[in-house]
């Protein structure tokens, strides 16, 4: 049976995800420079925002492959009553296609950066713009819910 709210660790995980994905979105324009750098000279300046893009990729990674069990162990509360079925599909494709994105850059992130693949490093720039469209579906969905709908989903999440 499905529970009837996430728990406390979830909730925390997801924001805790938002957080870091936002920092590496802010961060975006001085890892491009150091990555463009190391394609020109073969080295990267910018040492310590580099590492803190690393790191929180690294963290994403562990973060949501937490989220990943948790989700198998505990279950995530199923769509409200009178939800149709078309928009409870839509909401789980959006949100299998969020952890597979978040999955896919730390992968191409890392295969361009530890591995100079420069095929992973422009996989990883389109999957980019790819999670900021599905963020935005996201928080709009998460919004319309609230404003629109009134229907208390997004309190699911606080």
């Amino acid at each position: 049976m499905p529970p009837a709210a996430y728990s406390r660790t979830q909730i925390r995980l997801h924001w805790a995800v938002f957080v870091l994905i936002a920092l590496q979105f802010i961060f975006h324009e001085g890892i491009a420079e150091a990555w463009e750098q190391i394609e020109e000279t073969g080295a990267a300046a910018g040492g310590l925002l580099v590492l803190g893009h690393v790191a929180g990729g690294i963290a994403i990674l562990a973060l949501v492959v937490w989220r990943l069990v948790l989700r198998a162990r505990h279950g995530v509360p199923p769509p409200l009553p009178g939800t149709p079925a078309a928009t409870a599909r839509l909401a789980a494709l959006a949100h299998g296609g969020l952890y597979a994105l978040m999955l896919a850059m730390v992968a191409t992130g890392a295969l361009a950066w530890f591995g100079g693949i420069g095929v992973a490093a422009e996989a990883h720039e389109v999957l980019r713009i790819a999670l900021i469209a599905l963020i935005a579906l996201h928080v709009g969905a998460a919004l319309w819910h609230h404003f629109v709908r009134r229907d208390g989903v997004l309190a699911r999440m606080r």
